[in-house]
């Protein structure tokens, strides 16, 4: 097989998280301008967690090329920061006496089947534009679990890919020396002399004064 390195990446806006994480950004954008007030820092602190999961998720993709360790550094960066926006939520729902759901509530299981089943951000801004906030942010709750398994799991993948593959200086050195391998070597000065000497011209042998005339008469 031969090998590469520098691999297309960047392909983000395929992964499954990655659309999640756009979904809860939205969320978060339009909760803290429905529900928070004016000036309250918590605001800013909540849209820059949200994006900062987004965002990440993005950048650690487009760095694997070139390092699998800032792939899986930033991927990790993601899931940190959406666990920091998953706290501000559950702390909105406690201290304003809100109920956030339990996991086997009706109203969670329907909820988690619908964001698993539909990664369409414009429908999700739609329906919190119309929802209370306790209802809203129990549909944050339920997102941020699942991107933070699917986090988890594309975390898992990226380490196994560095195990199986190594980084960049390991995949460029295989793909050299295979290329070397490919490659005819260069003859050596001694096979060169020899090739040289075969394909001389010969030196010309002695012929008979006039050969090829007609004999010389008696």
């Amino acid at each position: 097989m031969n090998p590469t390195f520098l691999p297309q990446q960047g392909l983000y806006r395929n992964l499954r998280v990655y659309k999640i994480a756009e979904i809860i950004y939205d969320i978060t954008y339009i909760f803290t301008g429905r529900f928070l007030s004016r000036g309250d820092r918590t605001i800013d602190q909540m849209v820059q967690a949200a994006r900062s999961g987004k965002q990440n998720i993005a950048e650690g993709s487009v760095a694997g090329s070139t390092s699998k360790e800032t792939e899986i550094k930033l991927t990790n960066v993601a899931k940190a920061s959406l666990q920091e926006l998953l706290i501000d939520y559950e702390d909105y729902l406690r201290v304003r006496n809100l109920h956030q759901w339990s996991k086997n509530e009706e109203k969670a299981l329907i909820t988690r089947r619908i964001c698993m089943n539909n990664n369409d951000s414009a429908y999700f801004r739609e329906a919190v534009r119309v929802r209370t906030d306790e209802t809203v942010a129990n549909i944050a709750i339920i997102l941020i679990h699942q991107a933070d398994v699917l986090l988890h799991r594309l975390i898992e993948r990226q380490k196994s890919d560095f195990l199986k593959n190594g980084g960049i200086r390991e995949q460029m050195t295989k793909a050299r020396l295979y290329s070397r391998r490919q490659s005819p070597p260069p003859p050596s000065s001694q096979n060169y002399r020899s090739t040289q000497s075969s394909q001389s011209p010969q030196s010309p042998q002695p012929t008979q004064p006039c050969q090829g005339f007609p004999p010389k008469e008696k």
